[in-house]
């Protein structure tokens, strides 16, 4: 077959008012002249190709440099006593003592996730765990944090089953736990679902690899999955401009287009490719590895240049193809699945190609290092590509996008939900507690996640329902991991500073009711278009109020991922920062659950309730509101929290602990009920008065600060004085309770009474009634 004819530097030379499509490729005039500025000519259309996609918003950062740069500015010393590997690498690397090492990362795939569910949503797993492998690890868990459109509109199905089908099989298939993360039903997420899937990988510290290509004579090897067709302009095009429903790819306009730039998965050969890895480690066998995720080989080549100071010499009709009719531009821009780039020194050539053919894995050799630090491609002998790697993977543009103070916000802000009438009659309020457990966004979510395996490779400590994920790392010792996310977009669209260090302080708390103390933090910061100025005001408030409250609570963000364009027409999402944080835990056996597994024991509330109800569940559910401004947060009571709790949990006072966030005291005590299935009796006279707050305040304020605990009797005293000696506040709230027939109860005295039994179905019921078509 005769190979497409490509356009060379010589070419370009030669022909330099040739008109090129560079705006169907997501470039601008401005952008296209820069380009051709640093060329001192015409771009190739290879050249093209690879600028497109690695100077998208998607892959550059180009919006959203000039503010991220807070992340590594804003440090302090305790900030970087466990922090091994910081942003700019494939992911964050963590110290997690005994010479283990962790690395963790969370990216968005959420275009890809609507347009095409089951495989946007499988290659934004897979894409992640090859970033993990690439830092040397062996991946161990993945989670994922899901927003949907409203619950009952008619598209919203579609994309249900295929995103939860597609992070099933692809992580069942590759034998890794799903430990936790959330599920959001909004109508602002309609046509702009986000799916953000995070991975954890577990290394020794001296195992720990960096994507540099440095060495001169070192070969550059591509292995795995051959390159196809699919995924092209994934990162460039898909993941860079929003949806105009016009077209037919937003809410208004049928079937979405575009399903060429969606990636196609396979997780039998992701297992494989990963085993393959970890024997090439293991024997010392590799100088770096580069996952090919966005941008495909365009990415991989430039950036393991422009990391080692280094040139790259490259034959790219070595590269092993699916479709033989691919052009070198489309072969350049590909984001086909399950390949990785490997920097390998000549010496270890063979025994490396041994390693890949005792896995079956195809390999081929493309080219090697060079020392002249030019990124240059050939095509049948012909040099299509001629570039410095940094102009392509670093030095990209840098904006300055116009930032708009929003229009609306002051009103918004002024719409408190303290006008919305508030009863104090036990029966609204029974039904209003049901309704809350009950409603999308706090019903039990176990139709989704009984679709994935919490347990396999056994290392599982805690998994839903708990608070955070928990995985034992060194079987010996019972050394481990926690890892919680949250997010709440209602909080930050009525304020997106605080509503950042609410999603980051959650977070936390939920990492520290199990008794782990908080180390570090992964963030997906999910946006509508940057070139909405009131966007940019969020975003800008975002990253300002997330770096703030690292320093408060003396944790860093070790990396993620900007997610921009979530919008369709002129309507954006919600601001939802998707916070992670990783925290420490020396004894997985000393793990704390979040419900009541005994009777008899007493029931504590720490921290303390005001009437904050904007933004809260309660307002939404039952008032269908969103107005105000969102709790507010005391970073450094979280700090001390989080040391009480995991001081309590290190003398095994504790037999349950759970977190107050969405839908308040309320969620929490059914999350509790529901765990295990023991009722308790509970009085909130005392909540009521110390507080001074009313019935409905004390169930579903979202006041931050706040855990409930259950501590065996026993160890009564021993609890009160950590708490008392702390300065924390604590009261006693109840006692869980076991009724002799069985029939268990949460009696809140005074008000209402409710089966568990009932309870129970009106948490599970909600999800497959909606989805079990």
């Amino acid at each position: 077959m005769t190979s497409p004819i490509a356009d060379t530097v010589a070419n370009a030379l030669a022909t330099p008012d040739r008109e090129q499509p560079f705006a169907a490729l997501g470039l601008t005039p401005d952008e296209y002249a820069q380009i051709k500025s640093i060329l001192g000519r015409r771009p190739t259309s290879g050249e093209l190709a690879m600028y497109s996609v690695m100077w998208s918003e998607h892959c550059s950062y180009k919006s959203s440099k000039i503010y991220l740069r807070q992340f590594g500015e804003k440090v302090t010393a305790e900030m970087k006593e466990r922090l091994m590997v910081g942003m700019g690498q494939n992911a964050g690397v963590v110290d997690v003592g005994e010479g283990w090492a962790v690395t963790f990362k969370v990216e968005s795939h959420n275009h890809p996730s609507y347009i095409e569910p089951f495989q946007g949503a499988a290659t934004g797993v897979g894409g992640i765990v090859r970033d993990i492998i690439s830092m040397g690890a062996r991946p161990v868990a993945v989670m994922d944090q899901l927003r949907f459109g409203a619950i009952g509109h008619p598209d919203t199905a579609r994309v249900v089953h295929g995103v939860t089908s597609g992070i099933s099989f692809y992580g069942n298939c590759l034998g890794l736990p799903n430990i936790g993360g959330e599920t959001v039903f909004d109508r602002v997420y309609q046509a702009n679902p986000l799916v953000n899937a995070l991975a954890v990988g577990v290394m020794r510290h001296e195992d720990i690899t960096l994507a540099n290509a440095s060495g001169p004579g070192n070969k550059v090897v591509l292995f795995g999955a051959r390159t196809g067709g699919d995924g092209i302009g994934g990162a460039s095009i898909l993941a860079s401009e929003t949806f105009d429903p016009s077209t037919g790819s937003g809410s208004g306009g049928g079937k979405p287009r575009k399903r060429p730039a969606v990636q196609v998965g396979d997780p039998f050969a992701e297992k494989v490719l990963i085993e393959c890895c970890l024997e090439l480690y293991q024997g010392d066998l590799v100088e770096a590895i580069q996952d090919l995720g966005a941008a495909g080989i365009s990415c991989a080549t430039s950036e393991l240049a422009a990391n080692g100071s280094s040139g790259m010499r490259v034959e790219l009709d070595r590269v092993l193809l699916r479709d033989p009719t691919l052009t070198p531009e489309e072969i350049l821009m590909s984001e086909s699945q399950e390949r990785m780039m490997a920097i390998v020194a000549p010496e270890k050539l063979a025994a490396f190609e041994e390693v890949t053919k005792k896995w079956d894995v195809e390999t081929s050799v493309l080219g090697e290092v060079t020392g002249d630090g030019r990124l240059q491609i050939f095509w049948h002998g012909a040099e299509i590509v001629d570039v410095d790697p940094s102009t392509v993977a670093v030095d990209g543009p840098v904006y300055e996008r116009p930032v708009a103070y929003p229009t609306w916000i002051e009103a918004l802000q002024e719409d408190a939900a303290s006008a919305l009438p508030r009863t104090t009659e036990p029966d609204a309020l029974r039904d209003q507690f049901l309704r809350l457990v009950s409603s999308p966004n706090l019903a039990d979510p176990s139709w989704i996640t009984d679709q994935y395996d919490y347990y396999v490779m056994g290392n599982t400590a805690l998994s839903f329902p708990d608070d955070a994920g928990m995985i034992r790392v060194d079987e010996d010792s019972g050394l481990g991991f926690a890892i919680a996310t949250d997010a709440n977009g209602r909080y930050c669209q009525l304020d997106p500073y605080q509503g950042a260090q609410l999603a980051l302080a959650e977070a936390y708390r939920n990492v520290a009711v199990t008794g782990a103390m908080p180390a570090a933090v992964t963030d997906c910061l999910n946006f509508g278009s940057p070139e909405n100025p009131e966007v940019m005001w969020q975003f800008a408030q975002t990253v300002e109020g997330l770096s703030d409250a690292c320093v408060a609570l003396g944790i860093p963000v070790t990396g993620g991922n900007v997610s921009f364009y979530n919008q369709t027409g002129d309507t954006p999402i919600h601001p939802t920062p998707v916070v992670g944080v990783l925290g420490i835990i020396d004894d997985v056996a000393r793990r704390v659950p979040s419900g009541w597994q005994d009777p008899g024991d007493n029931i504590y509330l720490l921290g303390v309730t005001a009437t904050e109800l904007s933004g809260s569940a309660w307002a939404g559910t039952i008032h269908d509101h969103l107005g105000g401004r969102p709790p507010q947060v005391d970073l450094a009571q979280e700090k001390r929290l989080a040391e009480l709790l995991h001081a309590a949990s290190q003398q095994s006072l504790l037999a349950s602990a759970h977190d107050l966030s969405d839908g308040g005291l309320a969620q929490a005590l059914a999350d509790c009920v529901l765990r295990f299935g023991v009722g308790a009796r509970v009085w909130l006279d005392e909540l009521i008065e110390r507080d001074g707050v009313d019935a409905a305040a004390a169930l579903f304020s979202e006041s931050t600060g706040r855990v409930l605990v259950s501590v065996p009797r026993e160890d009564d005293v021993k609890f009160r004085g950590l708490c008392e000696g702390r300065g924390y506040p604590v009261l006693r709230i109840g006692v869980t309770d076991a009724s002799p027939a069985g029939e268990n109860e949460l009696e809140v005295q005074g008000l209402f009474t409710l089966p568990v039994a009932e309870l129970r179905d009106a948490s599970q019921r909600t999800l497959p009634t909606a989805f079990d078509l």
